[in-house]
């Protein structure tokens, strides 16, 4: 197959490769790389032996995303916090981009509530519950990303299905919208009362910083500590809290992107973070306070530099 039309068929299943990488490993990082790893692979490969192209590249992306899935499971023992997906952030009202990963969030199952849900299942169980449930790849192929049997690929695939059973759905995004819309009119108008009563009586509080910045490094629980919490960060850090915050598309529903501040004479600064909810019974439920800056490379808006992009097909990362 000449190079060129080798290209436009990869091409044509990059966001597919994308979903694929970003749904398993959570990693806008990872799936990217995965997805450059496997034009690599492809191109050394006699395509024309491969019968079923996007089968062939989405079990190469689910075996590469696997090995990333087992070294992420080993930084997790180190990490300071919580551990949250990568969140991706688009910009509201925005039209279909020429990113390839906006087609990524268009999916429910690609929501940051969903996606937390996936980071509980061990490697394994998620590799193989995303693959058969998310992208029907069959058992026999699965069995061969993880080097087991079919009976095991199955049965891990159940488990996982077992586990994430009694998750909520994420809220549809019209209700999304208006319970968090009226939670940050509530925290920009400091009424602690106000917040109380945009949030569940369970809400919760995940920062992920990894110890770069101030976040909760343990779970919050409870309403009234949520409120506190967040009402407190705003007295720390000043004006520039509100006034730094933006509404964005965060996996597809309306978040909060905080742009970094440097400080000032009577306030610290502090890096940008990106804050996701999640919506129960019409009242915000979680809240996802994302502040690694190693976790931002997802965001994607257009008055911000963009991380540094895949290599093109056809080239080598130098």
């Amino acid at each position: 197959m000449p190079v060129t039309a080798l290209v436009e068929d990869f091409e044509s299943h990059r966001r597919h490769l994308l979903s694929v990488g970003y749904r398993l490993t959570g990693s806008v990082a990872d799936a990217e790389d995965a997805v450059q790893e496997a034009w690599l692979r492809l191109s050394e490969t006699d395509a024309d032996a491969i019968r079923d192209l996007r089968g062939w590249l989405t079990t190469v992306v689910g075996r590469i995303c696997l090995d990333h899935l087992r070294s992420a499971a080993v930084r997790r023992e180190s990490y300071v916090g919580q551990w949250l997906p990568e969140p991706i952030v688009t910009p509201l009202g925005a039209p279909p981009a020429a990113d390839p990963l906006d087609e990524v969030v268009r999916s429910e199952d690609a929501r940051l509530a969903a996606m937390v849900v996936l980071d509980t299942l061990g490697p394994d169980q998620r590799t193989a519950f995303v693959l058969h449930d998310g992208f029907g790849i069959p058992f026999d192929e699965i069995a061969s990303v993880l080097g087991t049997s079919v009976a095991s690929s199955r049965q891990l695939a159940s488990r996982a299905r077992r586990a994430v059973a009694g998750a909520d759905a994420p809220a549809p995004d019209p209700g999304h919208a208006e319970a968090v819309g009226r939670l940050m009119a509530a925290m920009s108008a400091g009424d602690l009362q106000a917040v109380l009563d945009a949030l569940h009586p369970d809400a919760l509080v995940i920062g992920d910083a990894n110890g770069t910045t101030r976040t909760a490094v343990n779970v919050i629980h409870g309403a009234d500590k949520f409120a506190r919490f967040f009402l407190g960060l705003m007295n720390r850090y000043g004006p520039q809290a509100l006034l730094g915050a933006e509404p964005v598309l965060v996996n597809g529903q309306l978040g909060i992107f905080t742009r970094g501040f440097p400080g000032d004479a009577t306030h610290p600064g502090f890096p940008s973070r990106v804050g996701g909810f999640a919506v129960r019974d019409g009242q915000v439920w979680a809240a996802y306070d994302i502040a690694n800056p190693d976790k931002l490379t997802g965001v994607r808006l257009p008055d911000l530099p963009l991380p540094d992009q895949p290599t093109a097909p056809g080239t080598r990362p130098s």
